[in-house]
């Protein structure tokens, strides 16, 4: 079976483990907006996963990311809000493939995987950075760990 079929099969699987996941985090904003509309995200999220994934082009997933970075932002979310998201979505992914996958095939699927999301998580941290940078966001602000460095 090839990750493409694996994430075929399990989509509702996976989108359920993911959301229990992030769920279990309790970030705020997520459960402002509430279970369906967090659902649904995830579920884009994965559909762009998956597209990028089949085609091996990362195009979809980077473009996604950016988008979501930019809406979250000015929707008020903390990018550890954001990250914890995706982070739940890579993580219900992975322990599917490994459940199902045959070890022999598990490096090119994790790898797969692993290139796609990791290219989303970097375009979403750049571009909420990107943004933050414009505007004081506390959970960015870093001068207490370079207080005293330069003397």
């Amino acid at each position: 079976m090839t990750v493409e079929e694996v994430l075929t099969d399990s989509r509702e699987l996976i989108i359920d483990q993911a959301y229990a996941a992030l769920d279990r985090a309790h970030p705020a904003h997520y459960e402002a907006v509430g279970e369906p509309v967090t659902r649904q995200r995830l579920a884009d999220l994965f559909d762009r996963v998956q597209r990028a994934v089949h085609d091996r082009d990362l195009t979809p997933v980077v473009r996604a990311a950016e988008q979501i970075a930019e809406e979250r932002f000015h929707a008020g979310f903390d990018i550890s809000e954001v990250q914890t998201a995706f982070n739940a979505l890579e993580e219900a992914m992975w322990r599917r493939v490994v459940a199902v996958e045959p070890p022999a095939e598990l490096a090119e699927c994790i790898g797969l995987l692993a290139t796609v999301l990791g290219a989303g998580k970097d375009a979403l941290a750049r571009s909420y950075v990107s943004l933050a940078s414009h505007r004081h966001v506390p959970s960015l602000d870093l001068s207490a760990l370079f207080q005293g460095a330069t003397s």
